[in-house]
């Protein structure tokens, strides 16, 4: 696979990287775990070096079943994992919750001893902070993970879903080398203030749900029904009534697949890498034939041209509907 740099600082990944919270979480139903320690020993093969998960993903379980499957390529790939959160069997929750934000100092360096025994590692490659803590100033955090990467412990570092504000001030104490949030065909907001700072700044973006939580991958419409355990029913957008409206995205995206003679997959991958050189999406699948697919999307280009009306005819499609809950969509932009 092709690389990419992310940062100034000297991260290097693979263009598309493996997002394998659904792995164990969100997402049902979920596969044995020999069947996924597979899957990311065919994913090293076919050249995918970045991988991403988090402490709370299980919690704990993701990780561990990262450690076990990277064990034996770990100095060629790159693990992403997140600290925030205070889990209360690791008796690191605030007010004895069992879990809510939590980035003081004791908690962040307790997350990522818990983080390198799970992971099997010396390092953490890519370290963020999963969600601001508004409790905990962001220079305080910035300041922790620099003392974290001088002991070796964390290589780089970054932040999921910050504001831009907030973005500036962890940087001028710890450069930042990765932002992740959210971005796709169907959610833009980053374009707004985001991108332009992060490449004022020099700093990688990698987006999540690049493919729109699986809806621009054409397998929905307003006739789906999700299990009420899968986490895209909680979702505002992929209520019916939305979806209908939806629709008219996913259509555009399967035209303009015909024509590329591929599929709507890597069109909409394909899109994301042709924003930015900086921009790394991870995909989540559980599959080998969807990982290929989706893998295959760095081989799909846009001329200029292609690309602006693209751009236009997305501005122009109306998207309806959050794309989170509102207790989770306030966790956001801080």
């Amino acid at each position: 696979m092709k690389k990419r740099k992310l940062g100034n600082i000297g991260l290097e990944v693979s263009s598309i990287g493996l997002g394998c919270m659904g792995m164990t979480q969100s997402y049902p139903p979920f596969p044995e775990k020999g069947e996924m320690i597979t899957l990311i020993h065919q994913a090293v093969e076919l050249g995918v070096t970045f991988f991403d998960t988090a402490e709370g993903y299980g919690p704990y379980t993701n990780e561990e079943l990262l450690g076990e499957a990277l064990e034996p390529y770990r100095d060629k790939t790159v693990i992403a994992t997140k600290f925030g959160f205070g889990l209360k069997n690791n008796k690191t929750g605030r007010s004895g919750k069992a879990i809510g934000l939590d980035s003081r100092p004791e908690t962040i360096k307790n997350a990522v001893e818990g983080s390198l025994k799970r992971l099997r590692t010396d390092h953490i490659d890519l370290l963020y902070q999963h969600r601001v803590d508004p409790e905990v100033p962001i220079e305080e955090v910035a300041y922790t993970v620099g003392q974290l990467i001088k002991e070796g412990k964390v290589l780089y570092w970054g932040i999921s879903e910050p504001g831009v504000q907030t973005v500036r001030r962890a940087h001028a104490v710890c450069p930042l080398s990765a932002i992740q949030s959210e971005y796709s065909m169907w959610y833009r907001k980053p374009e707004e203030e985001l991108l332009p700072t992060l490449e004022e700044l020099g700093i990688g973006f990698v987006p999540f749900s690049p493919l729109g939580k699986g809806f621009l991958t054409g397998s929905f419409n307003k006739d789906t029904m999700l299990d009420i355990t899968d986490f895209r029913s909680t979702i505002p957008r992929f209520n019916a009534e939305n979806m209908s409206v939806n629709q008219k995205l996913i259509d555009m995206v399967k035209e303009i697949a015909i024509k590329k003679d591929t599929t709507s997959a890597r069109i909409a991958l394909a899109w994301v890498l042709a924003q930015k050189p900086w921009i790394v999406p991870i995909p989540g699948t559980k599959k080998l034939e969807r990982l290929k697919e989706n893998i295959g999307a760095e081989d799909v280009e846009f001329s200029q041209e292609e690309l602006a009306e693209l751009n236009e005819t997305i501005s122009k499609t109306e998207i309806v509907g959050a794309r989170y809950p509102e207790d989770q969509e306030r966790l956001t932009g801080k």
